[in-house]
């Protein structure tokens, strides 16, 4: 438990900033927890549960100081997505059916935490994530406009809603709209006047109280209704096996895109106040964290990057912040519930909007085509899918596509011919002239770790290059920097290795592999390959390589001279060239 470490070196001078940004954590916290559970389908109080336990494990188990998990956009837009078709209407099988997703999302990454696979915070490019997010966004957006204008969407997907625009706009509820219309104003009158103050409480709370003033549900203005307070009692999910085994790959990808989301907003967050964060037990702080979630009858929760700023602008220095609002939204959820039922659903969808948008960010993508137009193609692709096949689809897509942009730079990566400068420093032949091939010798680098699946590619560009360069000039000796590209032991690729020793020999070229000596001697003696003059040549670095290289070349002109007085000398430098 990193927490318990932070805790043990708790500074008495940290506790009035804390205490200052817990407060503005549960105030921010509070309406979006009661939103994103109408998003997700669930009644209020279940967004309520959803921060508590999970922000106090993460106090315990997560390494960022900074960082609020809680119920999040995306997260709570994929499980809608997944157990709305399968609920079919059961109001008390979805609620079943989003518990039993977030505990699979938990163990998923408890998973991944115990095999090691942080590094897959690197695995969904930012590019991909970019296009989900927005993408997502859209999506809820579109999904709010009924709840703002008071009708209710006929059809599942985006481009269907948006044909019956026209349709649906006709149908629109002028009291819903103009309460939406007044949420939006106190909002933004809020954010005018007081910059600091959680603008979507203060929002909330006065369409809450003109409902119950003025008793607008007279008027068809729909409210969240009844919300079952008090402590959670634990229920066994009770639905058929079949239904869950339909939530095994979606709750995979929730947890890759969560796990991936909450590091981007962790590891800004460290970088700037100057620590690192340990991406696998992160891996396990999520996955604890959405289990906690479960247990308490709340939904998949993942980093949330709003109250996470929130949290540093107000000068959060330990997890004592997470700990603080927990118990006070706890003391809401158990407590004050009565009120809530008051709120209406356009004020809700109002601030899931305003949420929704701050996602939205189509200069950054734009900004890619000019910096890197595979990276915003990338972007576009999974914008595009999400929002024409569908949140799930997209999201599997944007896996795969991170997977095949991976494969794509591990199978075609970069190589380079390698040469000397005026000052004798090994580095690339370009077109600068810097460098230029050493006589007789062709230098080859592969910028990847050889595999199977790139082994046949490997060889077909060296014979390539070395036909250019043999056309110049003749080769001798053919050499391999073998440090990019020999990192593990591969029998593919040490059979490739033979067939091109035994091409090479046939013209009279040996070869020679620079780097990871004692490495590849053992590899060659567990796979019977031959080392040394009678098969490939293996050297300690390139710059010994080329030295023994040229010796032996020195030692193999003096040989010509057959006179006896040299005899001696002669047979005493070869055989030093060749040791």
């Amino acid at each position: 438990m990193p927490g318990l470490e932070t805790f043990a070196r708790y500074e008495k001078s940290w506790l009035k900033d804390d205490v200052t940004a817990a407060l503005s954590v549960a105030a921010v916290a509070l309406p979006v927890a009661i939103a994103y559970a109408q998003l997700t389908g669930v009644n209020a109080a279940v967004g309520l549960y959803s921060c508590v336990l999970p922000m106090l494990v993460y106090a315990l188990f997560g390494t960022s100081r900074q960082l609020i998990v809680g119920p999040d956009a995306a997260t709570c837009a994929v499980i809608a997505a997944v157990v709305t078709p399968l609920a079919a209407g059961d109001s008390l099988m979805h609620w079943q059916l989003v518990m039993t997703m977030t505990v699979m999302t938990g163990f998923w990454c408890l998973i991944a935490s115990r095999f090691k696979l942080g590094v897959l915070a690197d695995f969904l490019s930012k590019p991909i994530l970019m296009g989900l997010l927005n993408g997502v966004a859209i999506t809820i957006i579109v999904g709010q406009f009924s709840k703002i204008f008071g009708f209710t969407f006929d059809e599942k997907y985006l481009l269907e809603r948006l044909g019956g625009a026209p349709s649906y706009l006709s149908q629109t509820h002028i009291p819903t709209f103009l309460m939406a219309i007044l949420t939006v104003i106190v909002y933004f009158v809020m954010k005018r006047i007081k910059p600091a103050w959680p603008a979507s409480m203060f929002a909330i709370a006065v369409g809450a109280l003109l409902v119950w003033l003025f008793k607008l549900t007279e008027y068809d203005i729909a409210v969240i209704g009844s919300v079952a307070g008090g402590l959670p009692s634990f229920q066994t999910p009770a639905f058929n096996i079949g239904i869950a085994r339909e939530l095994v790959m979606p709750a995979l990808n929730l947890a890759m895109v969560s796990f991936v989301s909450m590091m981007l907003t962790a590891r800004s967050f460290a970088a700037k106040n100057g620590y690192d964060i340990d991406a696998d037990k992160e891996f396990k702080a999520l996955g604890l964290a959405n289990i906690a979630s479960a247990l308490s009858q709340g939904f998949a929760v993942s980093g949330a990057d709003s109250r996470t700023a929130v949290n540093d602008a107000n000068g959060g220095k330990t997890q004592l912040v997470s700990v603080i609002a927990a118990v006070l939204i706890a003391i809401v959820a158990v407590f004050l519930t009565a009120p809530l039922e008051y709120i209406p659903s356009a004020a809700l969808g109002v601030v899931l909007v305003i949420a929704s948008v701050h996602l939205i960010d189509f200069k950054a993508i734009w900004v890619l085509r000019l910096r890197d137009r595979q990276a915003f193609y990338l972007a576009l692709t999974t914008l595009f899918a999400v929002l024409f096949i569908g949140v799930i689809p997209g999201i599997t897509l944007a896996v795969l596509l991170g997977l095949f942009q991976f494969l794509r730079t591990v199978m075609r990566p970069t190589d380079q011919v390698l040469g000397l400068d005026s000052k004798g420093i090994i580095r690339s032949i370009d077109g600068s002239d810097k460098a230029t091939a050493v006589p007789g010798v062709f230098i080859y680098r592969f910028n990847s770790p050889l595999t199977y699946f790139n082994s046949t590619y490997f060889k077909r560009r060296l014979f390539e290059r070395f036909a250019r360069q043999n056309q110049l000039e003749p080769v001798d000796c053919v050499m391999i920097d073998a440090v990019p590209c020999f990192t593990h032991l591969d029998l593919s690729v040490m059979a490739m290795l033979t067939d091109i020793e035994a091409l090479l020999r046939k013209r009279g070229v040996s070869l020679v592999l620079a780097g990871r000596k004692r490495q590849l001697l053992s590899w060659f003696e567990q796979t019977d390959m031959v080392s040394g003059e009678e098969g490939i040549v293996i050297r300690s670095d390139l710059y010994l390589a080329l030295k023994l290289h040229q010796s032996h070349l020195a030692a193999t002109t003096e040989l010509t001279d057959d006179s006896p007085e040299k005899a001696e000398e002669n047979q005493s430098v070869l055989a030093h060239s060749q040791l």
